[in-house]
């Protein structure tokens, strides 16, 4: 056999073994297997909104996302804390990773913003991480509604570098140390951490406290 087609051969199994490790990562992350996926592809049965008329599924280039349509919604909490939330339906979990990828598509200054929603007990018990654009007692915080609007629980000082480009969020809950950790783009170096242990376990989500993003590529690991 010719030594290009042997190359050419070996860069083809090459190519295969990195496409099933990929694809094995992709089904397993920090221990715990993926127990839910979203592309946003076939609609949104699988979520539930505080407010759906909110919330729309918009085509860009062939591939359908999931966004909010104004800045704040109908859904007023009972407690000061976030506007816009959309819950994965039918899971609870203790131990979990969330990832997706989001997109800010309005620029409204230094609370600009998206959220991620963990451990929801109910409307007025909760967690949720406000990426907000520049951090203050009130943004760009980890976040904990117990029956009285949102307290931080973090003193972050970190800016978060939005525009009108995707950006991949991740975020790490261990239910037994209680460690909560965020991550903006860099998936090794959290953006912020703390430690917690009010609520164990909870529903899953994501939103805006009274902005707007799209959002796309959810993926949950967990047990």
């Amino acid at each position: 056999m010719p030594r290009s087609q042997c190359v050419l051969g070996l860069y083809t199994i090459l190519m295969f073994a990195s496409f099933v490790i990929a694809d094995d990562n992709a089904k397993e992350m920090n221990g715990l297997p993926l127990v839910f996926s979203e592309d946003f592809e076939q609609g949104v049965d699988r979520w539930e909104r505080t407010d759906p008329a909110a919330w729309s599924i918009t085509e860009h280039d062939g591939n359908h996302v999931f966004g909010l349509n104004k800045r704040i919604s109908d859904y007023q909490p009972p407690h000061r804390s976030p506007h816009n939330i959309a819950l994965i339906k039918d899971l609870v979990l203790e131990d979990f990773v969330i990832t997706y990828r989001v997109k800010s598509t309005l620029d409204t200054g230094g609370h600009r913003d998206c959220c991620t929603f963990f451990c929801y007990q109910d409307a007025a018990n909760f967690y949720y991480v406000h990426m907000g654009a520049k951090p203050d007692p009130h943004s760009g915080q980890i976040m904990i509604v117990q029956d009285a609007p949102r307290k931080a629980m973090t003193e972050n000082t970190k800016q978060v570098a939005w525009d009108d480009q995707w950006h991949t969020i991740k975020l790490t809950r261990d239910s037994k140390s209680g460690r909560i950790a965020i991550y903006f783009d860099d998936m090794e170096e959290p953006h912020m951490t703390v430690v917690d242990t009010t609520f164990s376990k909870g529903r899953i989500g994501i939103g805006s406290f009274d902005d707007m993003n799209d959002f796309d590529d959810v993926r949950v690991y967990g047990r």
